[in-house]
Formats: C-alpha cells, sequence, structure tokens
C-alpha cells in the first residue's frame, strides 16, 4: 500500500540509470506531494458522487417492486395468470438489480475507507517528513560551542548577581562597628536585671480584714482592756507599665478585633 501511495525511486525512468545518478535522497521513497493527497480527495468526492447515485437508483428500484407487487395482486384477484407470472418475473428482477446494487454500494463503500486511511496516513507522513526536515535546519544552526558557551556566560552572570548581592547587603556606618556577641551579652544583662527587680518587689497584700479570733466569755464582773485592731497593711501598689508595654497591649487588643 505504501509503494503504490508514495510511489519508489531507484533505477526506474530515464534519468535512473544504474550508477543511481537519479535517485532520491529519501532511499528510494520519494516524499508525499499535495499533488497526490488532492488526487485522493478527488477519488473520494467521486465515489460519494457514485454511491449517491446508486442509492437514488435503488430507491426507484424499490418503487417498482412494490408496484409490480401491486399489479401481480390485481391480476390475482382478476385470474389473469398469465399477467400475473408477467408481473411477478418483473418484480424478480427489479429484486436482483436492487441485489447488485447493494454490492455495488458496499464496494464503493469499501473503496471511500481505504482511501480516507491512505489520505491521512499520507497527511501524517508529509507531517512528519516536514518535522524532520525543520529539526534537521535547526540543528544545522546550533552548535555545541555556542550552546557550551551560553551557558557558562549565564553562569558568569548570575555569580556576578551574587557578589553584587553580597555587596549591598553588608552593613555600613555605625551598624558596620557593632558586635553582635556584645549586643546579645548586653541584652542578656538587661533581661537579669529585670527579673532581679520583679524578684524582690514585696508580695501583694489582701486588703480585706481577717476576722479576729473569738474571745473566751468574760467572768461577770470582770472586763479587759479593749485590744485596737491592727490595721491592715495598705496593698501595694500596681506596677506602671512602660510606654512600650502599653502600645504592645493595644495591638494585641486590635489584632483580636
Amino acid at each position: 500500500m505504501f509503494k503504490k501511495l508514495f510511489g519508489q525511486g531507484g533505477g526506474q525512468g530515464g534519468g535512473g540509470g544504474a550508477g543511481g545518478g537519479g535517485g532520491t535522497p529519501h532511499s528510494g521513497t520519494r516524499q508525499v506531494t499535495a499533488t497526490s493527497t488532492q488526487k485522493t480527495v478527488d477519488a473520494i468526492q467521486k465515489l460519494g458522487e457514485t454511491e449517491e447515485l446508486l442509492n437514488k437508483r435503488r430507491n426507484l428500484l424499490e418503487k417498482k417492486v412494490n408496484e409490480a407487487l401491486e399489479k401481480t395482486k390485481e391480476y390475482q384477484r382478476a385470474k389473469n395468470q398469465r399477467a400475473a407470472l408477467m408481473s411477478l418475473k418483473r418484480k424478480k428482477a427489479y429484486e436482483k438489480q436492487i441485489e447488485q446494487i447493494d454490492n455495488s454500494i458496499s464496494r464503493v463503500n469499501e473503496q471511500q475507507m481505504m482511501l480516507e486511511n491512505q489520505r491521512t496516513t499520507a497527511e501524517t507522513v508529509l507531517a512528519l517528513q516536514q518535522g524532520v526536515r525543520a529539526n534537521k535546519a535547526t540543528m544545522q544552526e546550533l552548535n555545541i560551542d555556542d550552546v557550551d558557551k551560553t551557558m557558562d556566560e549565564i553562569s558568569e552572570a548570575q555569580d556576578q548577581m551574587q557578589q553584587m548581592n553580597d555587596v549591598l547587603s553588608q552593613p555600613i556606618g555605625t551598624a558596620a562597628d557593632l558586635d553582635d556577641d556584645e549586643l546579645a551579652a548586653e541584652l542578656a544583662e538587661l533581661e537579669a536585671e529585670d527579673l532581679d527587680s520583679q524578684l524582690l518587689e514585696p508580695a501583694p497584700v489582701p486588703a480585706t480584714r481577717v476576722p479576729a479570733r473569738a474571745q473566751p466569755a468574760a467572768a461577770a464582773g470582770e472586763r479587759y482592756p479593749a485590744v485596737p485592731a491592727q490595721s491592715a497593711r495598705p496593698a501595694a501598689r500596681p506596677k506602671q507599665k512602660t510606654p512600650e508595654e502599653l502600645e504592645l497591649e493595644a495591638l494585641e487588643a486590635e489584632m483580636a478585633a
């Protein structure tokens, strides 16, 4: 099938002698051309027209079969056996033609499917051939040395960018003179002083008065001097919050809302 579709090169024809001077550069198989594709399309269209004509002829014969059948019944009712027999023969002849037309339509359909498959295959091969030619043309324009050079230039540009980022990220001015270790030690010292101040503060005393213990009943006529009740210690004043703590609480409240 492929030989019929694409043809063969080689030694055939006046230009293809024994030396192979007229052969194609694709090992004897010439490329699919637009002309062969158009011929396939024309053939498919012609087969479609033939199928339409056969279907019209079949419909006409079916009408004649029905008419012959009605005539045969009329002749039978009229007791005309000779005319009924002739009408029945015509009906059988029409049915024979319908059978032949059905076989012809089947062959036309098979040929249509074969040509459509060939057309699909031809277009596929043509697309593959164009892809191969484009691939070869692209590979001829490319060079492995050029690819290596491009990759080296990309790597060099990335290294230069990283170096510039490192330079820009270095601290300058007063921040460059500060030592991270010294700052961490000072921060730890401040935290320790804050903890010591919290531990040295007195514990808060409750403001409510503790009830006095019940005194034993005095004997008749005996009076004890009144013992002044001890006044409760004033509650310790709450620690005043710093502006930073107040701002932090306001921020937390805003986030919670």
